[in-house]
């Protein structure tokens, strides 16, 4: 679970580059939930969530696992962009999984910041 979420306040333009990352992954589809993530080298991944009877991934799981795959061996920030209140547990055990301190942005499906997880 997210230990600490702070309030909406302004993003640094490459962290709002990821909630758009976030929110055109998520409208391609018609997902639940759009992620992205930075990693150490500034690449960006963004994904999906994936919901199947016989697989289901978070969003930001999954843009995890691409970066993983691509390489990354550590996380600079992430976002999410979701119409749920919280961030899910999964998702958040992921990002921490490569990085202790990345931020990861909390935003409600038109964009706009909730929230960000710092720890």
């Amino acid at each position: 679970m997210p230990d600490r979420i702070v309030g909406a306040g302004e993003l640094t333009a490459e962290d709002a580059k990821l909630v758009t990352l976030a929110r055109g992954a998520r409208a391609r589809v018609g997902a639940a939930e759009g992620a992205s993530v930075r990693d150490q080298d500034g690449r960006t991944y963004a994904a999906a969530t994936v919901a199947l009877p016989h697989l289901a991934v978070t969003a930001l799981q999954l843009a995890v696992a691409s970066a993983v795959a691509a390489g990354a061996s550590a996380l600079e920030a992430a976002a999410v962009v979701t119409g749920a209140a919280t961030l899910d547990a999964a998702g958040h055990a992921a990002v921490r999984d490569l990085s202790a301190a990345a931020p990861i942005h909390l935003a409600g499906a038109d964009g706009v910041l909730l929230g960000t997880v710092t720890a």
